[in-house]
């Protein structure tokens, strides 16, 4: 689960990583009566990346610029996303920006730190050379070695080297304690006062360990309006930039139903995971929030064990049948009453087929 900004930061003061002084407002009104040092930094809490380039931070210096700028960022919508939060903090005195995070590295399976001189860019972008990488031993945990050898290659000098240790040791016990997949700073800011500060934060904690960190509330806001109200209906669907609707069951099918498709040219529109079902409705009803998203054609991809394929095909058709499918529909059935649920499509003049092969094909050629 990925946390807001300002929530990454209370983390952050928890366990004594420097950050600016700042608070949250939901309205603009919310800035009457407070002390503010001018001038400050007004930023949007959305979970997506890039906000700055996309107009998501912005400055004021008076009470009457930053209520402005506030009611803008509430009333736009950034990448799609509606600002909710804005995290108001004095604007940092900024000398260089480095670039600091841990994070799972799922192939050594440990722990892995990061480090840069080149921060306040997406570190996609940044040469390898330019990278600094050590493995967290687990057995073994922080060792100050790890700090010293990561500031010299931030080329910081001995009072820097210090802070920089001290921060490092506790960005490791957060890593820890909060079960996180990610700890990341950036920029991590030298100020023209010689002191490190954490500009940014970004933190995601693994969700299985919710149940462990009762401080932690989770959010939604990164879904689009069509993705929560399939969440709140129960299916597990994430919205792409493709044409083709998809439909499968479970989560690894369905990401090679999407794999298939864009093999053979076709862009999904789409991931919906029907889950393991054997109920008609499920099925049925996984329909109008596919038909929302306006795919151009829809394959269901299903591989029946506790799904079984003549009850799919029920739903299928009382889909077609209730929410007036025209759009090409293309199924794959294969599995427990495969033969009786593709006789019950082909009944309904729906293409099925025993393979997803041959099906991808068919969506293929149904598209142009």
């Amino acid at each position: 689960m990925n946390l807001f900004e300002f929530q990454g930061k209370e983390l952050f003061r928890k366990f004594g990583i420097p950050v600016p002084d700042g608070f949250v407002i939901s309205s603009e009104s919310e800035l009457d009566g407070k002390q503010i040092r001018w001038p400050v930094a007004i930023k949007s809490q959305v979970l997506v990346g890039g906000r700055g380039k996309a107009g998501g931070i912005k400055f004021a210096d008076s009470l009457e610029s930053a209520k402005s700028v506030a009611k803008e960022l509430f009333s736009a919508r950034l990448k799609g996303l509606k600002v909710r939060n804005l995290l108001i903090e004095g604007k940092l005195n900024i000398d260089k920006e480095l670039y600091i995070s841990i994070a799972i590295d799922t192939s050594a399976k440990q722990p892995l730190i990061m480090v840069s001189q080149k921060g306040g860019m997406d570190i996609e972008s940044v040469n390898d050379s330019d990278i600094y990488m050590q493995h967290i031993d687990p057995f073994v945990g922080f060792s100050q070695y790890l700090a010293t050898a990561a500031a010299k290659r931030l080329g910081l000098g001995a009072d820097l080297s210090r802070q920089f240790s001290d921060l490092l040791s506790n960005m490791c016990k957060l890593f820890e304690q909060y079960d996180a997949e990610l700890v990341e700073i950036n920029p991590l800011v030298i100020t023209k006062e010689g002191k490190l500060m954490a500009a940014d934060a970004k933190v995601s904690i693994d969700q299985d360990s919710l149940f462990r960190h009762t401080d932690i509330k989770g959010s939604y806001d990164d879904l689009t309006d069509l993705e929560n109200e399939a969440r709140l209906k129960g299916y597990s669907f994430v919205e792409l930039d493709g044409t083709i609707g998809v439909v499968a069951n479970g989560a690894g099918l369905t990401m090679a139903t999407l794999d298939t498709l864009l093999l053979h040219g076709l862009k999904p529109r789409n991931f919906l995971d029907l889950g393991g079902t054997d109920n008609t409705d499920i099925v049925k009803n996984a329909f109008p929030i596919l038909l929302k998203a306006n795919p151009k054609s829809i394959f269901v991809n299903i591989f029946g064990g506790v799904t079984k394929c003549d009850t799919v095909a029920q739903g299928i058709v009382a889909a077609k049948n209730e929410f007036d499918i025209s759009i090409p529909l293309v199924v794959r059935l294969s599995g427990v009453h495969e033969e009786e649920g593709r006789r019950i499509l082909e009944q309904n003049k729906i293409h099925a087929f025993p393979n997803m092969a041959d099906g991808v094909k068919k969506v293929a050629e149904l598209s142009k």
